[in-house]
């Protein structure tokens, strides 16, 4: 964070100073929202929600060292008083955004990401101080949060930008004003709230259509192997980089072959050389996540070379997206469940198939949620594929009509299944199950709360 007095932070999102004469203290600490994140210097936001009225924990702020609060009442302490704390947040962000002099690169797509956003910022804080979003929190709380992490030293801000609804990711860009939009892929998620696929394509082209145009600086990253964010070309006045394994494609790879921990190694291929890349993170689809990362990389001015030496080396930062733990008696347990559409969830069943080499494979499957009156064909669909891969053993976890036709497509296809309506009925038989050197993947949408599983999995019961 910029250190802004609290009457700067006043004017800057219109809002009035109560418990401090002018100029008032000094933020040099984060901008949080959490209680929790509080340290000294901070300014605490807050946020009333479904959980708590963060106006409730003022003093704890204080007491944890925070300098101020930004809410819409006045506290016992100095704070500023805003008619709404979301917007509030957003002028703050875009007030610090326009002091910074930095290269914002923002990161769409239906899966992957996450991910893709963790690679490159891996890549690119070696070159230069590096700020990105902190998990998946790619909406419009946490994206100007993330912008008020930067300073006056920061060079490259990293965005992930989710969409639930159009326009969402036309807010996001506004606020963060990128240059560079990465677009990885459409697939099946949040086809309730986006009006279907076609929806979701045009809600993620909103990226490549606010990118400033091509004499600006603005580029389209796009991925050559999926048509419709191909096709985003013709979207956008920014200039276009084309990645993927697609042999026309700028970046791109070459010889991918798959080991029998499920990691991917490939020649990678940009216009400035080649490079060999053995990735860490289990999965073929993580090559493409992959390839995203080096095409920005790349046009920063990063070699190959150190593009895929640091791929090689990337580790996972974001929890529950394939959280591998290997267990003392050698089970391996996965947690995969922040997030799941039909796209992720084939991803994550063909990963399991190739980290068996001879073990047993146990998935754990919960709802994928959003996929309007597809639901029933799409988790049959899983529960097909689940027995084409050799899964031994499916624990389907929940009620409705996505998991019954799951359950169901799984049990007529021969695969051993089991159907229960809670997670601890869950973890009970998975315990009772559960043998040396099993493979163990838990996934289903986030709020499904599958990770649950997964963890307590990982801290058996002796």
């Amino acid at each position: 964070m910029i250190p802004l007095t609290l009457h700067e932070i006043a004017l800057a999102v219109g809002g009035t100073v109560h418990g401090a004469p002018a100029p008032g203290p000094t933020v040099t600490g984060p901008v949080v929202i959490d209680v929790r994140d509080v340290t000294p210097g901070a300014l605490f936001v807050a946020v009333a929600g479904e959980r708590g009225d963060g106006h409730d924990l003022a003093a704890r702020a204080y007491a944890f060292g925070a300098c101020a609060v930004l809410g819409t009442r006045a506290v016992e302490g100095p704070c500023v008083v805003v008619d709404e704390v979301v917007s509030a947040l957003t002028d703050l962000a875009m007030f610090v955004r326009d002091m910074l002099d930095l290269v914002v690169i923002g990161v769409t797509g239906s899966v992957g990401k996450t991910t893709t956003k963790d690679l490159l910022a891996q890549i690119l804080e070696r070159e230069a101080p590096t700020v990105a979003t902190a998990g998946s929190d790619g909406n419009e709380i946490g994206l100007p949060l993330t912008i008020l992490r930067a300073d006056r030293w920061t060079r490259y801000l990293v965005l992930e930008m989710g969409a639930a609804r159009q326009g969402d990711i036309t807010h996001l860009a506004w606020v963060a004003r990128p240059q560079f939009g990465l677009v990885l892929n459409i697939g099946p998620a949040h086809l309730l709230t986006l009006g279907g696929i076609i929806g979701v394509a045009r809600a993620k082209a909103e990226l490549v259509r606010a990118l400033p145009p091509a004499g600006e600086g603005g580029l389209a990253f796009l991925n050559a192997d999926d048509a419709a964010v191909a096709s985003m070309a013709g979207a956008t006045s920014a200039g276009v980089v084309s990645y993927g394994r697609d042999a026309e494609a700028s970046v791109r790879a070459g010889g991918v072959t798959v080991d029998g921990e499920g990691r991917a190694s490939f020649i990678l291929h940009t216009p400035s050389g080649a490079a060999a890349v053995r990735l860490g993170l289990p999965g073929e689809h993580q090559v493409g996540n992959a390839l995203a990362a080096a095409s920005v990389a790349d046009v920063l001015g990063v070699t190959t070379r150190r593009i895929a030496a640091r791929l090689s080396a990337a580790a996972p930062r974001s929890p529950n997206r394939f959280q591998l733990v290997e267990r003392a008696d050698g089970i391996t347990v996965i947690d995969d469940a922040c997030h799941a559409n039909p796209v992720s969830m084939r991803a994550a069943l063909r990963t399991l198939a190739t980290m068996s080499a001879g073990r047993r494979t146990i998935a754990v499957l919960g709802e994928m949620t959003g996929q309007a009156g597809d639901a029933a064909r799409h988790h049959a669909a899983v529960g097909r594929l689940a027995a084409e891969l050799g899964v031994a053993i499916l624990v389907v976890v929940g009620t409705g009509e996505g998991p019954d036709a799951l359950s169901e497509a799984a049990r007529r296809a021969g695969v051993a299944t089991h159907a229960l309506p809670r997670r601890r009925e869950a973890v009970a038989l998975l315990r009772s199950l559960l043998r040396p050197a099993d493979v163990v993947l838990v996934k289903a949408s986030g709020e499904i709360g599958l990770s649950a599983v997964a963890t307590a999995l990982w801290n058996p019961r002796s």
